[in-house]
């Protein structure tokens, strides 16, 4: 496995995630002799808790990444497992994968939109973009992980891309979501677009059925 995240869903706590992800990766260490990083609320050096800063280096450059002390693993030894590498186990919230198709061939607009929106460009902060070129579809793409919805959410990140998008004389043609997304994600952003006075997650029937139920 290359990453292992522990994601707290309905009544688990962050706390208990960052508990099991530190035993996971002690665990994988002892067992299979893997070096493991601990990222995000379970990483034990604040440089280290981003994906991308570990990830950094790739394969090809991890073993000489390794005898910087600030990069010896969480647990297990400091040399690469020849065939596995390393792993990456922690605690994090949802992150939900979110694509924006346009309405154009022009992989510049996707990648000014992508610019626009990612965090590390001066976007939004917890969203990573890249353009993609979709051949088969005669159509571009801004790929997204948005890292936590509620603090950027969904038709946030829709309205800047979409914003950027339409300065270039483009329109958006459809956006996807890849992999699953939490109730409150999808809640949040109905709320926004159809500008509902005072909602709350339980007027929807099945959250009040389970309200009721105590579940």
């Amino acid at each position: 496995m290359d990453v292992v995240p522990f994601v707290p869903l309905e009544h688990s706590t962050m706390e208990e995630c960052v508990a099991l992800a530190t035993n996971t990766g002690r665990a994988i260490a002892e067992r299979f002799e893997i070096p493991v990083y601990l990222y995000e609320h379970a990483a034990t050096r604040d440089y280290r808790r981003e994906l991308p800063a570990i990830r950094s280096g790739q394969f090809e450059g991890f073993a000489q990444k390794m005898l910087d002390p600030r990069w010896q693993p969480d647990f297990g030894p400091v040399t690469m497992h020849p065939s596995a590498g390393v792993s990456v186990v922690g605690a994090r919230v949802p992150l939900i994968a979110f694509n924006i198709q346009l309405d154009t061939t022009r992989f510049d607009v996707a990648q000014a939109c992508a610019r626009s929106v990612r965090g590390i460009s001066g976007g939004l902060r917890f969203v990573r973009a890249l353009p993609i070129e979709l051949k088969s579809r005669g159509l571009v793409q801004v790929s997204m992980n948005l890292l936590d919805y509620r603090r950027t959410p969904i038709h946030r990140a829709f309205s800047v891309v979409k914003d950027e998008a339409e300065r270039h004389g483009v329109a958006v043609v459809s956006s996807e979501i890849v992999g699953l997304v939490p109730a409150e994600a999808m809640y949040h952003a109905a709320e926004w677009h159809l500008r509902v006075s005072g909602f709350r997650n339980d007027v929807v029937l099945e959250e009040r059925i389970k309200l009721v139920m105590g579940k």
